[in-house]
């Protein structure tokens, strides 16, 4: 079979293989981009909501906040425009047995519980804005953090119940994990990368502030356009060979494509399915061991008018019992018509996975008007998607460290082996797990890239 030789081979067409292979291809440089699915957008993909006119829901990755200047910059690049996460009126906590309505960050869990969490994340954001973001093994208390769960950092520093359960909550929803999976310092870098975590769970002027009109996957797609026939879509790679001058990549269905470099995008715990001649170094695959993916099923609900806000409500809801703990309105810019965006996440996605859609269906609706009542049922259409299910992504939002892994094999996270590049939303040194870590992520190999052939 004929083999098809460029300068650069860019591995995944999501947002930081697409941002990699632009930068390159601005240069002059000659690359390919292989992707396995049928389109191109990684974690970011969008579906036709039906019955609408065409208008497209974001099934996978959507928001971007007002200090993610690169995933701004790059959408302002493209064309594209954003509009505000719909965020007025009251939000719901259905929180230790009660259902609240109220207005702010958190709602009043008590005098006692409102001082533990905000004593606790002062000594979070504390750390956060001390940890080395592109070598968290490096920073202060590195190995004292990396030695610990979050799980464990919790029950240290959180007194109250309602506060532990309130931190677990976030780290579910952030991680789509739980706090007894990851390293307490890879929490912290990831509250550091975010600029700590009152950004990270806030919608107004925060992590959830805009969406991309017409969804987020546009931004793949515009991307894709300015490539070309640079980018091979249904090209699942089997195997890379990097023994002799030239790297060989190997397609599933036997294609092969040559390079000088090639740039590995996937998800850290998804790099092992790929074939390695000679094999990646043993820090490398320990990395790849100790990096799951989190674990999250996305819903959007529809309905012909946004019920909620007619009482007041944001349509921002969340439990601690609940396996729908999150819901946002998630509403077209053109406000029609109407969507709750559920999530399912951590411990709740597994244990909901393995039900029966009908049954899942159900739980969600249940869910739903437990939050805002009976006219939740009444709905007229319903999309899901189970990320853990995804080939080419095995979870969201991101990959997460378990202990020890950082100061033990941190380094191999962004640290290129012999003619292998890495990029990919796990290795951005700024908001880290979101669009705009990829986007940097590809900046950053596209530059690595751009000197290493120059030089040459």
């Amino acid at each position: 079979m004929a083999q098809h030789s460029v300068e650069v081979i860019v591995v995944g067409a999501g947002v930081a293989g697409l941002v990699t292979a632009m930068r390159l291809r601005e240069s002059g440089y000659h690359v390919a981009v292989l992707e396995g699915r049928d389109r191109v957008g990684g974690r970011t993909v969008d579906r036709e909501i039906p019955n609408s006119g065409g208008q497209a829901i974001e099934m996978g990755g959507q928001w971007i906040g007002p200090t993610q200047h690169r995933a701004l910059g790059l959408i302002a690049e493209l064309g594209l425009e954003l509009y505000p996460t719909y965020d007025s009126g009251e939000h719901i906590a259905d929180f230790n047995g009660r259902l609240r309505r109220y207005e702010g960050r958190i709602p009043w869990l008590g005098a006692c519980t409102l001082i533990n969490i905000g004593l606790a994340q002062l000594k979070l954001d504390r750390a956060a804005k001390k940890v080395v973001t592109d070598a968290p093994w490096k920073s202060r208390n590195a190995g004292m953090y990396d030695r610990q769960t979050f799980a464990d950092w919790i029950a240290r520093n959180v007194k109250t119940k309602s506060g532990r359960e309130f931190f677990r909550i976030v780290t579910e929803t952030v991680f789509c994990a739980e706090p007894e999976d990851m390293s307490a310092l890879w929490a912290i870098f990831y509250l550091g990368s975010a600029g700590g975590l009152d950004a990270l769970i806030t919608t107004r002027e925060g992590a959830q502030h805009a969406r991309v009109v017409g969804g987020a996957q546009l931004i793949s797609i515009r991307l894709a356009e300015r490539l070309g026939d640079a980018v091979t879509l249904n090209a699942a790679v089997a195997a890379i060979d990097w023994s002799g001058e030239r790297v060989v990549v190997t397609t599933r269905d036997g294609r092969r494509f040559t390079a000088g470099r090639v740039v590995l995008t996937v998800p850290p715990a998804l790099a092992g399915s790929i074939a390695m001649t000679p094999p990646m170094p043993p820090a490398r695959n320990a990395l790849i061991a100790s990096m799951p993916m989190g674990s999250v099923l996305k819903v959007n609900v529809i309905y012909e008018t946004p019920f909620w806000r007619e009482t007041g409500l944001s349509g921002q809801a969340n439990s601690d019992v609940r396996a729908l703990s999150s819901v946002y309105d998630n509403t077209p810019h053109t406000g029609s018509p109407a969507v709750l965006l559920g999530l399912l996440e951590g411990k709740h996605a597994k244990a909901t996975a393995a039900m029966s859609a009908d049954t899942r269906r159900q739980l969600v609706f249940d869910d739903l008007a437990g939050y805002f009542g009976p006219k939740a049922y009444d709905a007229v259409d319903y999309l899901e998607m189970d990320w853990c299910a995804e080939e080419f992504s095995g979870g969201c939002y991101g990959g997460f460290a378990q202990p020890e892994m950082l100061t033990r094999y941190g380094t191999a996270l962004r640290e290129p082996v012999g003619p292998i590049h890495f990029a990919g939303t796990e290795t951005a040194t700024r908001w880290a797990g979101y669009i705009d870590g990829a986007a940097e992520s590809g900046e950053k190999v596209a530059a690595e890239l751009k000197a290493i052939l120059n030089a040459a």
